[in-house]
């Protein structure tokens, strides 16, 4: 198994190159040759696997044995879910009319811990196995930061730096980030928004003389091991239903809600669709940062304006991930992802030909407002005595006429108690690695949003 770039400029390398790359040289995301499909025969058998020996099968796939070993492979998983709550890692529970598939049992208590953990170990082997260093650069919207400086540490031959838009991020989200003082963890908050703070790191790695000098190394979805990581749930979610309540009924297909503004959580489901999971429509949910929404409905892809919700992991306009789905829906055309992608930074936007509209059949999106998240959250608590977080509540909102529907559980509720307690008059249960959060010592600097300050910044720390 080998990756390319979807703008075609990358000659084919193996996966552990592709994860030190991180984003691609020529400025694409990184996707391997063929995504593998499996056989009716492979996924029964799945449908049996615990979450651990299930990831390690599927990552495998995207892995070639000359590059990582199974057993070193094996290993890496076994590791990265040592630190989860769960003993599912990630349970499927029902609550009324949908399941919900809780993805926030990790050490920092959102689903990026799933992806996060595995790559902080995966980058730790290679750079024994390997030599050298590696200077981590990511920005994030809430919680792919903490995951990340959660994954990597403490770790030696590693730095860490986490971009976060300056008081757009709920207050846990911003104490998980800044409270963790090891020596190798730098937090920017940048005054600006999410797309500014991913504008700057895409600047950043596209300076490849800086890329290189400096040994950059990506942990945001634009790296393909996040990407992989995430998709085994999916699978897992299918294999609790199908050995559940379907009773073994190989003609039923899952349906999922996934609320989404990077494009790559439900990215990750149509990776899995396309292996051969049975599995309906793909349910995409904005916030009013509606982008993908217009996307789906019209074709047209055009920023807009960033606006502050309830679920601020999701207020972001230019969703990294999406350049991946683009290569597929063009065909796999690399010139044509190149010509949108330029046009996306010239003009701020691009329309996708009515020939290739019919492509897009795998998806069906959906908006949801403040007040609807909120009523969300209201009605659930009041039906069944569950809280959601807002970020799951739009992806369960979005799902409300379609009973059955699978919804992704990104967070655990306290992460963003105000809301929660706007919407159900209290604040829901704080799990104890919360106590005393607020309290402790925090380190972050705080920049401009611009790329020169952050890039002296690097140079700065790392001398």
């Amino acid at each position: 198994m080998r990756y390319i770039s979807t703008r075609g400029g990358v000659a084919p390398i193996p996966f552990s190159q592709a994860v030190m790359m991180g984003l691609a040289t020529d400025g694409g995301l990184l996707l391997p040759e063929r995504i593998p499909t499996v056989s009716t025969a492979t996924l029964k058998r799945w449908a049996d696997l615990a979450f651990v020996p299930l990831a390690s099968e599927i990552i495998a796939l995207f892995v070639a044995e000359e590059d990582i070993p199974r057993k070193d492979l094996d290993r890496l998983v076994r590791e990265a879910f040592r630190t989860f709550a769960h003993p599912e890692i990630t349970p499927v529970v029902k609550v009324g009319r949908h399941h919900i598939l809780e993805l926030f049992h990790g050490p920092t208590l959102a689903f990026k811990d799933v992806a996060l953990q595995f790559l902080g170990n995966l980058f730790e082997y290679l750079l024994q196995r390997d030599g050298g260093r590696l200077n981590i650069l990511g920005a994030t919207s809430g919680d792919t930061g903490s995951a990340a400086i959660h994954g990597v540490r403490g770790k030696a031959g590693m730095e860490i730096f986490i971009i976060h838009p300056h008081g757009r991020v709920s207050t846990i989200q911003e104490c998980q980030m800044t409270t963790v003082l090891d020596a190798n963890v730098h937090n920017i908050a940048i005054q600006g928004t999410f797309d500014d703070g991913q504008a700057i790191v895409k600047r950043l790695f596209n300076d490849l003389d800086f890329k290189n000098k400096y040994s950059l190394g990506a942990v945001n979805s634009i790296n393909w091991a996040r990407i992989v990581a995430q998709v085994v749930y999916y699978f897992y979610a299918w294999g609790r239903l199908f050995q559940g309540e379907w009773g073994g009924d190989w003609g039923r297909t899952v349906e999922f809600s996934v609320p989404t503004g990077n494009f790559g959580d439900v990215f990750a489901g149509y990776v899995a669709k396309r292996m051969g999971l049975p599995m309906g429509r793909l349910l995409l949910a904005t916030n009013r940062n509606d982008i993908l929404t217009r996307f789906f409905a019209t074709g047209s892809y055009r920023i807009g304006e960033v606006f502050p919700t309830f679920s601020p992991s999701m207020d972001i306009q230019v969703s990294s991930n999406f350049e991946r789905y683009l290569y597929y829906l063009l065909q796999e055309n690399s010139d044509a992802v190149r010509e949108k992608m330029a046009a996306l930074d010239t003009e701020g936007g691009f329309e996708v030909p009515g020939r290739f509209l019919d492509g897009m059949d795998e998806f069906r999106a959906v908006a949801v407002g403040e007040e609807e998240t909120l009523a969300t959250i209201r009605t659930v608590y009041r039906d069944s005595g569950y809280i959601l977080d807002p970020h799951t509540a739009v992806g369960v909102a979005a799902a409300m006429t379609t009973p059955g529907m699978v919804c992704l559980a990104t967070a655990h509720p306290a992460k963003f108690g105000d809301a929660v307690k706007q919407a159900i008059g209290h604040l829901p249960q704080r799990p104890a690695v919360f106590e005393g959060l607020e309290q402790r010592p925090r380190r972050c600097q705080i920049l401009p949003a611009n790329v020169d300050p952050v890039r002296d910044f690097i140079v700065r720390k790392l001398g």
